[in-house]
């Protein structure tokens, strides 16, 4: 009877022994995943490149002026990570105002890539919804445009969890046709200047 009893506190003695260890654990993993280096895994050092191209635009249902698709082609290769010093410039224009069933875009930007062995800047993967901005039938509209993009410009970039989808009708508009959601890399924000926040001098006295 005595030998059973000392059984069970050997076992009670290992079994909190084994309780402690899985505590420490977990709290290890913890402070791993709150630690900065954790914080830091997300982040990576990427380079700019160089990117030209020409876009020329085909539709059956939406039209665009060519200062209407040199607009709207700046604001969404912005959303998809190229540098705010893009150049978009019309092309194949045949009318001076008003929808142009030739309007394309010539586009010069830069865009970013991971640096690999080389060095580079910090960066970061954003989540961008290429028509979060958009109303339903707004959205509906930009079908075609989306799916070209989606077609010859999305290829060209660094990005990754692509979620796209489109079914564009000839002559008709159909909400919830279309949508395009990516990670793109983007680069981390300059922390602004210290002399940005320090006080005015002040005159002195006399």
């Amino acid at each position: 009877m005595r030998f059973m009893i000392c059984g069970e506190r050997s076992v009670r003695q290992s079994a909190a022994m084994l309780v402690s260890v899985i505590v420490l654990n977990c709290s290890s993993v913890r402070d791993a995943l709150a630690s900065p280096e954790s914080a830091d895994a997300a982040h990576e050092l990427a380079v700019w490149v160089p990117l030209q191209l020409t876009f020329p635009y085909r539709h059956f249902t939406t039209q665009y002026s060519c200062s209407g698709l040199e607009t709207r082609m700046r604001s969404l290769l912005l959303k998809l990570g190229a540098r705010p010093d893009l150049e978009v410039r019309g092309y194949g224009c045949t009318q001076l105002s008003g929808p142009d069933p030739l309007a394309g875009v010539k586009i010069k930007m830069d865009v970013l890539e991971p640096a690999g062995t080389r060095p580079g800047l910090a960066a970061h993967w954003k989540r961008v919804d290429l028509l979060g901005d958009r109303e339903t039938l707004e959205a509906a509209g930009d079908c075609e445009l989306i799916e070209q993009i989606a077609q010859k410009i999305l290829p060209l970039l660094t990005v990754r969890n692509v979620d796209y989808h489109a079914t564009c009708q000839a002559q008709t508009i159909v909400p919830g046709s279309v949508h395009l959601k990516a990670d793109v890399l983007v680069a981390d924000q300059k922390p602004r200047a210290a002399a940005a926040h320090s006080p005015p001098p002040t005159a002195p006295e006399r």
